[in-house]
């Protein structure tokens, strides 16, 4: 299998935790969707990463997909439960990680643009949404240490990556020093091989 993606993209990142946990051997083959020169709409449509490519031929985009894919061929991760309502809760949790990434991302590509031609309106509506995201987290985490149930799950992993992609790239949002409880959760899954290993750099 390869895995066309790009290491400093949260969402990537989500996948790449789930593959070495799942003990998972991929090809990775970095992309910038960005440039002239990207191959990745041969393999998506939308032309958006992570894409995995099995063996066959076949691929898959969307993280989401991707992670429901690995976590079934690997059921005893455990990483998405089986149980109707908490597989459910596990994929809201999910979704919070991935829209807290997705209003940060549309941020940051905003700010690119040149400055006459940005809009204050739009930044602050995707900030408000990456504000109260911040907060449903730290709420409702509380001082459990997992998002759900007792074991480590893609809500956890997904919610960790939106976190640290903020501070890799929006760091003037400074949400670790307003959600301290937060930040010592993520401080514990840093610890862990599989998502420190996975830490983006300039």
């Amino acid at each position: 299998m390869k895995l066309i993606a790009s290491k400093t993209s949260p969402y990537a990142r989500k996948v790449r935790i789930v593959l070495s946990l799942t003990n998972t051997v991929v090809e990775f083959a970095e992309e910038n969707v960005w440039s002239a020169e990207t191959k990745t709409g041969l393999y998506n449509p939308l032309t958006k990463i992570p894409v995995l490519l099995l063996d066959d031929g076949t691929a898959l985009y969307d993280s989401r997909v991707i992670v429901e894919y690995l976590s079934a061929i690997h059921p005893a991760a455990y990483l998405v439960p089986d149980a109707p309502l908490e597989r459910a809760l596990t994929k809201r949790w999910e979704a919070l990680g991935d829209g807290i990434a997705d209003a940060g991302i549309a941020v940051f590509l905003e700010r690119k643009r040149e400055p006459q031609l940005q809009s204050p309106e739009w930044i602050a509506r995707q900030l408000s949404k990456v504000e109260s995201g911040i907060a449903a987290v730290s709420r409702e985490l509380g001082a459990r240490e997992h998002c759900i149930g007792s074991s480590l799950t893609i809500a956890d992993i997904a919610v960790f990556c939106a976190l640290r992609w903020l501070e890799f790239r929006l760091p003037e949002l400074a949400w670790q020093q307003r959600y301290p409880s937060l930040a010592a959760w993520a401080a514990k899954l840093d610890s862990l091989p599989e998502f420190s290993a996975t830490k983006p750099s300039v």
